[in-house]
């Protein structure tokens, strides 16, 4: 590749990758992307004077860490002491955020996605004042973080949203204003539609985010929202459903709507990898079935925020269940709401659920 240097142990202080067996940043004797290596592991010059390009493509999901437990909040909201916005780095190109529970009782996730051309932030949080949710002063300091180890002098970023209704998910979206090199997908639908390309093939058709190398699949999954979409990252092997499919109570807006985009992502996984499902909230616990109520800010016991794809199926299989009534069904890792409060309560235990209590928070 032109403008590779020279990797340099002695400048890394990193002795051992000069004289080991095992390289622990990667055998530098192969270049930045040998074939069959994955990124999370490749060389990349500790002061780059051109621009590093990766090779996305890899046989099976890049690696990285989920091993990592989020902040959850406090019993009196003022007194936490937490970031405002907690970061966790996936791999070198993949970053999970998440808002403070104690700042909005949502604690939503938004995502942040890197490719050889630009990034994508997936989703802005519930919360619009940048003093109490510093999203664009998070997100600017990870891409200059990243564009300084990769040789870039610019990286444009696209801002999109699995659903512009979601106000959990829109409000830190006025934070970027103004902000240059950014590109904003429209929120109102027929401009969303319009900007993937969908006009004339929602909600059956698929668009594509090119971060450089590294192409996001834009899926149309109405049910919870009229405008949701998710996004599958082929790098990562990562589907971003948002408010559809999350553990949690999940409203549905439009039942039959809803069973129509878990059989579509049901399609899609069948024939693309899938390694976890990653939503916008966790609201459950780590108890089978237990969930926290609407404006808790203090979850101290709460279920991992990656799901299995197998978990699918399950929603399928129960979404059918409930269409066309009025109802609550609580599943061991979500709750469908079906035309029922958000604070709706059910005594009808599931069979096939263990009832255990959970701990008490305090």
């Amino acid at each position: 590749m032109p403008g590779n240097q020279t990797y340099n142990p002695e400048r890394s202080g990193n002795q051992q990758s000069r004289t080991g067996r095992a390289y622990p940043n990667g055998n530098p004797d192969l270049g930045y992307n040998p074939d069959g290596v994955r990124h999370t592991d490749s060389v990349v010059p500790l002061h780059p004077v051109a621009p590093v390009m990766h090779d996305y493509d890899c046989d099976g999901p890049a690696p990285g860490r989920l091993g990592f437990r989020w902040t959850y909040g406090s019993n009196v909201a003022a007194k936490n002491r937490d970031p405002r916005v907690q970061v966790m780095q996936y791999n070198e190109d993949t970053f999970v955020l998440r808002q403070n529970v104690c700042v909005h009782w949502e604690a939503p996730f938004t995502y942040l996605l890197f490719g050889n051309s630009g990034a994508l932030l997936i989703d802005n949080g519930a919360t619009a004042d940048p003093a109490q949710y510093p999203l664009r002063e998070t997100v600017d300091a990870i891409v200059a973080r990243w564009a300084k180890g990769r040789g870039r002098t610019r990286v444009p970023l696209t801002l999109a949203m699995t659903s512009g209704e979601d106000v959990a998910q829109n409000r830190g979206l006025g934070q970027f204003a103004g902000r240059p090199d950014t590109t904003f997908v429209p929120a109102p639908l027929a401009a969303m539609k319009d900007h993937y390309g969908l006009l004339s093939s929602w909600p059956k058709g698929t668009g594509t985010i090119d971060l450089g190398d590294r192409a996001i699949t834009v899926i149309p999954t109405p049910g919870a929202h009229k405008d949701g979409v998710s996004f599958y990252d082929p790098y990562c092997d990562f589907l971003f459903t948002g408010d559809l499919l999350y553990p949690g109570k999940i409203n549905i807006g439009n039942d039959r709507d809803f069973v129509a985009s878990l059989e579509r992502l049901k399609d899609f996984a069948a024939s693309h990898s899938v390694k976890w499902i990653m939503g916008g909230h966790i609201e459950m616990m780590f108890v089978p079935g237990q969930y926290y109520p609407r404006f808790a800010n203090y979850k101290p016991y709460e279920r991992v925020l990656e799901m299995e794809p197998e978990l699918i199926d399950e929603a399928l299989h129960f979404a059918r269940e409930v269409q066309g009534k009025d109802t609550m069904l609580i599943r061991p890792d979500f709750i469908l709401m079906n035309g029922v409060s958000p604070d709706q309560r059910t005594r009808e235990w599931p069979e096939g659920v263990p009832q255990i209590r959970p701990p008490h928070p305090f």
